[in-house]
């Protein structure tokens, strides 16, 4: 195994994994920015305000986005898995 296969294959999975969190850092991120202003303008200082929100809208994300993240991650697996014997050899 050479140095550039290890970077290849670390790199695979740095993309792999920002491609599978990336719905759900970003919906976080619109909803938890949305809660901010609100709370802002109306000077509502909560806690569960900002909490409930979020995580509504990360179960609803999984509930659309899963599907589509779990065959990419498999695809992902699968194509590491069947090129393990050509690395290692």
């Amino acid at each position: 195994m050479t140095p550039e296969s290890v970077m290849t294959i670390g790199r695979a999975a740095l993309e792999m994994t920002l491609l599978v969190s990336a719905p759900v850092l970003l919906v976080t991120l619109i909803v938890g920015l949305t809660v901010s202003v609100f709370q802002a303008a109306t000077q509502i200082n909560d806690p569960s305000l900002s909490f409930i929100p979020k995580v509504v809208a990360v179960l609803v994300t999984f509930a659309i986005a899963g599907p589509w993240m779990l065959t990419v991650m498999i695809d992902y697996m699968r194509r590491v898995l069947t090129g393990l014997p050509g690395i290692i050899g």
